[in-house]
């Protein structure tokens, strides 16, 4: 935009010699600098339209959050993921984007108070149907409805969170059954509050003092 208004200063200014030039080699030769600058004038880009500019700057002006709380529920035909974000109600609805893929979502919230929110998906647990998904804006809430490929309940959202269920099942799930009772107390006691670590601690006391006396045979 600056360099367009140059060119157009320049271009008066020669306009203004043409019409005070009285030799016709001076005449000419700013004659040939008149086109080359109405040419140059010509050929520059189109300004963006304001509604595009505005639009960018209020997208690289906030800051971008990602979101990481949400809800969850499913029907037979869809899996439903909720979530929550005051006021997204009173947003053009185009500023509410999702991207569905067979196996994944990404949502972009652009401009909500200033801010832009995203939150993506990725490795679903079974295949969704792009084409049958959709988004849902409601009083402080946005729904993502992806569509099932098949009927059929899910487990968990992703393939992630699947594998890290079957690792923890497996941790407690051996031939040895004071084995899995010591690594399931282990958990609860790493994972505990204050409580939580007092009992298991005096519960493992107890158990000692009972074994050292022969009440039970099994060391937990």
């Amino acid at each position: 935009l600056l360099f367009s208004n140059q060119l157009q200063k320049d271009l008066e200014e020669v306009k203004e010699l043409l019409m005070k030039s009285t030799r016709k080699r001076l005449h000419d030769v700013l004659m040939t600098e008149k086109h080359k600058l109405e040419l140059e004038i010509k050929n520059q880009p189109p300004p963006k339209p304001k509604d595009v500019a505005e639009e960018d700057k209020s997208l690289l002006g906030g800051y971008t959050v990602k979101i990481n709380n949400y809800g969850w529920d499913q029907s037979d035909k869809f899996i439903k993921i909720y979530i929550s974000l005051n006021g997204v109600q009173k947003l053009p609805a185009e500023n509410v984007q999702v991207n569905f893929t067979e196996r994944s979502f990404d949502l972009l919230v652009k401009n909500l108070n200033g801010k832009n929110y995203t939150m993506t998906f990725n490795n679903l647990l079974k295949p969704i149907s792009v084409e049958g998904s959709s988004r849902k804006i409601k009083t402080d809430t946005v729904l993502v409805m992806c569509r099932k490929k098949r009927e059929e309940k899910w487990e968990c959202l992703t393939q992630v969170e699947k594998e890290s269920k079957e690792k923890e099942k497996a941790a407690y799930d051996t031939s040895d059954p004071s084995e899995g009772l010591m690594n399931l107390l282990k958990k609860m006691y790493a994972e505990g509050d204050d409580e939580m670590k007092r009992t298991i601690n005096k519960a493992w006391v107890e158990s000692r003092e009972k074994q050292s006396k022969g009440d039970i045979p099994m060391d937990i």
